[in-house]
């Protein structure tokens, strides 16, 4: 797609923190659109936008931002979808796409679903992507670069909208795939939500213990606790939205958890070394699996700072 030719004419981002900001240095890069409209509720946000550079109009509200628009990213948190598509439902044109970048996505079509005009191409997406930053600051083109996003499009959905979609997050750098939502969640409450549960509540146990006071296990913590503290540095208001949109797959993957744990529990109480050898073997090749797909590197840096997501693109 050359830069004179590009995907959407218009493409509105209702929400411009790190997820919203990376669409809009992406959509640069690629010359995917011929104007993108920007919309954060804080005025400060809005005009970091602008300064940036990776909107080109920063618009007070969400329904401003939204009209004539082709393609309408909603870049918010899961709870506030629903409102939002509510805002934008009367500025929203005939033949307009609207996705949105949540990580939970049954819980999409039923807040959004409602407010999604007829005429209008309704996409649920999740972008498999990010950092623990956040904010207009945060966001860099990179970020989807070789990295998954899934696209849970509702029944009836015509073929065409979800081509232009996959073509629209194939030039921002990603890999797309098509899946229904409730698999979508069952999916990533193992393979995200759970790791970020257990990453929240292994933190919060280490810093509560009365022996370890915080300050030793800040100046003590060797790299598995590194890599504990940057899922539980992510966004507060987003994983409470996830956690409580997602309960059911959520709950279940950890009642699964629950007991593959208390079996390890067993195997060190009575000294089961060939248990706990076997188990740490396959996981191990699950992790070398991760690296020799291009999803991660070996580096020691496992944060998604630009200089690491342009490594791994290389990959």
């Amino acid at each position: 797609m050359s830069k004179s030719e590009p995907l959407f004419g218009r493409i509105a981002l209702i929400g411009l923190g790190l997820i919203g900001g990376s669409i809009g240095h992406a959509v640069k890069r690629a010359g995917l659109a011929g104007h993108i409209a920007g919309f954060a509720r804080s005025k400060e946000t809005r005009a970091r936008a602008l300064e940036i550079g990776f909107i080109d109009s920063a618009h007070e509200s969400a329904s401003e931002a939204a009209k004539d628009a082709d393609l309408v990213i909603l870049c918010v948190p899961v709870g506030a979808l629903g409102p939002s598509a509510k805002e934008i439902e009367p500025a929203l044109k005939k033949g307009a796409i609207l996705t949105d970048v949540g990580s939970v996505k049954t819980a999409v079509v039923r807040d959004v679903g409602p407010y999604v005009p007829e005429g209008v191409h309704f996409i649920p997406g999740h972008p498999i992507a990010g950092t623990e930053e956040s904010g207009p600051d945060a966001g860099f083109a990179e970020l989807f670069d070789n990295r998954w996003c899934i696209l849970t499009p509702v029944p009836g959905t015509e073929a065409e909208a979800i081509k232009a979609l996959t073509a629209f997050w194939e030039g921002c750098g990603s890999n797309v795939d098509v899946m229904e939502s409730k698999h979508h969640d069952l999916v990533f409450a193992i393979v995200s939500h759970l790791p970020h549960l257990i990453a929240y509540n292994i933190v919060g146990t280490a810093t509560d213990l009365e022996k370890v006071t915080q300050s030793e296990v800040i100046k003590y913590a060797a790299s598995g606790f590194r890599d504990f503290t940057r899922l539980a540095a992510s966004d507060p208001t987003m994983w409470r939205d996830v956690f409580l949109n997602n309960k059911e797959a959520v709950l279940e993957m950890l009642g699964r958890f629950s007991e593959d744990l208390a079996a390890l529990q067993r195997a060190i109480r009575w000294g089961d070394g060939d248990m706990l050898f076997d188990l740490f073997t396959r996981t191990r090749a699950v992790r070398r699996s991760i690296i020799d797909a291009g999803q991660d590197t070996d580096a020691p840096n496992f944060g998604r700072n630009p200089t690491h997501a342009k490594s791994v693109s290389k990959k």
